[in-house]
């Protein structure tokens, strides 16, 4: 029995392939058709998928009836003709029955199904699911029951991206850059101003419901006209952050006091802020964040919700391989001339993060590895990176919460040491590698022995606004318009 589990036809679609023994394969859509947050579906992905065998049936992430109807009711007009997803399927030469999942139960079971967890609260927050954007959940020997729902236009996501708008970032993709950017600014300028002006209800503790003053579906470039240098931008991206951190504590603080399970479970695109990540730990005794918490998890999730199937995940190496054995002493060669050097090898990570296989790696210790790197990805000077870590030497080297996914930030404890991974405000979003035989294991033994340093710089394989390189020729462009060498 083949299922595919599929989100597409909004933004970052992604498929995901089931036998019956278990998930063989995940990927996003972008990565096979070149096209950043590809919303659709391509011949390429759909012609690598079916390796596996043509599908049986089709989960699909959301309710598209439901959708269709919040659409009309914002002022969209009827979109039905194009939320059809029979319609959308048969376009691709997909026939097979169709099953649906409501949004945020899709996310919910990603997260839920994949966690440690027997028992778990399971908090989802988003833009916009078909009505739901913030949902509550208790997992119990699995099986999931909603606690508690939140609905459009209430939603601290759409609100989160109308303020990247704001400072002058493309929403529903450049989040990640305003949180980088609230390093640079002071929180506490306008913090009380844009919790005035947005937030009309919060209850810290025995509410978690967020009421928003304004419908932002279509952002907000009309609030505070006079704030336009780059200071005010900074300020409003630490004041952004600020709020959204005071809005997740109420939210965490209600579910702890009326759940039972001290295991968390946290999904929705919110999931990806790693600067906010950490504070679940005040409330919570073990938190789980699935690698691609946003819609492109929900490929996965729909078929476990689906199936009610517990598959704890070990790691996101589930995308589009490139044989061959890791090729670690090139790399260290390369690193070793140069300090910068790519690698594409393996099977590509599922998710928006590069954790060794489709990654850009550099020496941490460089003082001028930051910027270059920057000038090579064609991003603003003043983003961070992230640290690939050996595990046990990560509690010698940063202070904080740090594991496998980059999901958390850490201070870094001797910041002059690694100014290529430390960010403005210190810390640094840590990546662990346990003793576990891969290939980025093997490669940072081999650079602790040759140097003394436990960790590299490690970044996604890719320009901004481009996706990740995928296959052999996506590495061969890579390296010839980029200048940088790519190992395979």
């Amino acid at each position: 029995m083949i299922t595919w589990g599929i989100s597409a036809n909004s933004h970052d679609a992604a498929l995901a392939v089931f036998s019956d023994d278990g998930l063989e394969f995940a990927s996003h859509a972008e990565r096979f058709s070149g096209i950043k947050n590809d919303p659709h579906l391509n011949s390429k992905l759909i012609n690598y998928a079916k390796q596996w065998g043509e599908p049986n049936e089709v989960v699909w992430y959301e309710k598209p009836f439901r959708k269709t109807v919040r659409q009309f009711r914002a002022g969209q007009g009827w979109n039905w003709s194009e939320n059809n997803i029979k319609k959308y399927l048969k376009g691709y030469g997909i026939t097979c029955p169709i099953h649906y999942n409501s949004h945020h139960h899709s996310h919910a079971s990603a997260g839920y199904y994949t966690s440690p967890f027997v028992d778990a609260t399971v908090v989802c927050i988003d833009s916009i699911g078909e009505f739901e954007t913030l949902t509550i959940w208790d997992g119990q020997d699995s099986k999931l029951k909603q606690m508690h729902s939140q609905g459009y236009p209430h939603s601290i996501g759409l609100w989160y991206s109308a303020m990247t708008q704001r400072v002058g970032l493309k929403p529903n993709e450049d989040e990640y850059i305003l949180m980088g950017m609230a390093a640079y600014g002071d929180s506490n300028r306008l913090f009380m101003d844009i919790l005035h002006d947005f937030i009309d209800k919060t209850g810290i503790g025995y509410d978690p419901s967020i009421k928003i003053k304004h419908n932002l579906h279509r952002g907000c470039k009309w609030w505070r006209p006079d704030l336009t240098t780059e200071q005010d931008m900074y300020d409003i991206a630490a004041a952004t952050q600020k709020v959204y951190e005071y809005i997740l504590i109420n939210t965490l603080l209600w579910a702890s006091k009326n759940l039972p399970s001290k295991n968390l479970v946290l999904m929705g695109g919110c999931a990806l802020n790693c600067s906010a990540n950490a504070l679940a730990y005040r409330y919570f005794d073990n938190v789980w964040i699935m690698p691609n918490p946003g819609d492109a998890g929900s490929a996965v999730g729909a078929v476990l919700a689906h199936k009610k199937l517990p598959m704890p995940m070990t790691h996101a190496f589930l995308g589009y391989n490139i044989e061959g054995e890791y090729p670690i002493e090139k790399i260290l060669g390369e690193l070793k001339t140069t300090g910068i050097v790519g690698v594409a090898n393996g099977r590509a990570e599922f998710g928006p993060r590069a954790f060794g296989n489709r990654s850009l790696l550099a020496d941490p210790r460089g003082s001028d590895i930051k910027s270059r790197v920057n000038d090579i990805k064609q991003r603003q000077q003043f983003r961070p990176f992230a640290p690939v870590c050996l595990e046990e030497h990560a509690t010698d080297l940063f202070d904080g919460r740090v594991g496998p996914y980059m999901q958390f930030t850490s201070r870094v404890r001797n910041p002059e040491l690694y100014p290529a991974i430390t960010h403005a405000d210190g810390t640094a979003r840590v990546q662990t590698v346990p003793k576990d035989g891969s290939g980025i294991r093997r490669l940072l033994e081999a650079w602790y022995k040759e140097t003394g340093c436990p960790m590299l710089l490690n970044t996604s394989l890719n320009i901004k606004g481009k996706p990740m390189v995928n296959d052999i020729a996506d590495a061969r462009e890579w390296e010839e318009h980029y200048g940088v060498k790519v190992f395979s």
